[in-house]
C-alpha cells in the first residue's frame, strides 16, 4: 500500500509536527481512501496535560467536530498523524495499541524542532504489529 500526500498537505503537517515541539501533535489525514490519497491535514490540539512530549490525547468531540467538517467538504478521513519528538518514527507499543484497522498512520520524527523522517503505518487486522507503508508525495491532485 502507498499513502499518496498532496505536498500541501504534507507540507501543513510538518509545520504542524516542527511548531508544536517539543510535544507532540497530531491530526487527522483527509482525502479519498479508495486511493489513499491525502489532500488535506485537519490539525488537532494536544489535549494532554501530563507526558505531552511523549503522548498525546484528543476529546472524543473534538475528534467527531473535525471528522463531522472533513465529510461536510465530501472527503473521507484516510487516517491519522502524530509525531515523535526528539524520537525516531517507529512506531511504539501504544500507538499500535490506540490504532484502528484499516487507517494510514503517518509519524513524524521530530528531531530538535526540525522533521528528520516520516514512516507510514498500518495495523493489520489481528492488531498483532503494524505493517510499513510507503509514503509518495504528489504535487498536485
Amino acid at each position: 500500500m502507498t499513502l499518496r500526500f498532496a505536498r500541501t498537505a504534507l507540507d501543513a503537517a510538518t509545520a504542524h509536527a516542527e511548531q508544536g515541539f517539543p510535544y507532540e501533535v497530531t491530526g487527522v489525514l483527509a482525502g479519498r481512501r479508495d486511493s489513499w490519497t491525502v489532500s488535506e491535514v485537519v490539525a488537532l490540539l494536544n489535549e494532554r496535560s501530563d507526558s505531552a512530549h511523549n503522548r498525546y490525547k484528543v476529546s472524543g468531540l473534538a475528534l467527531q467536530k473535525a471528522e463531522r467538517a472533513i465529510e461536510q467538504r465530501g472527503l473521507e478521513v484516510v487516517g491519522y498523524y502524530h509525531s515523535h519528538p526528539d524520537h525516531p518514527s517507529q512506531y511504539s507499543e501504544y500507538d499500535r495499541d490506540h490504532a484502528w484497522p484499516n487507517m494510514a498512520y503517518p509519524i513524524f520524527s521530530v528531531m530538535a524542532g526540525t522533521v528528520g523522517s516520516i514512516q507510514g503505518w498500518r495495523l493489520r487486522d489481528d492488531r498483532s504489529a503494524m505493517d510499513e507503508i510507503q509514503i509518495e508525495i504528489i504535487e498536485e491532485l
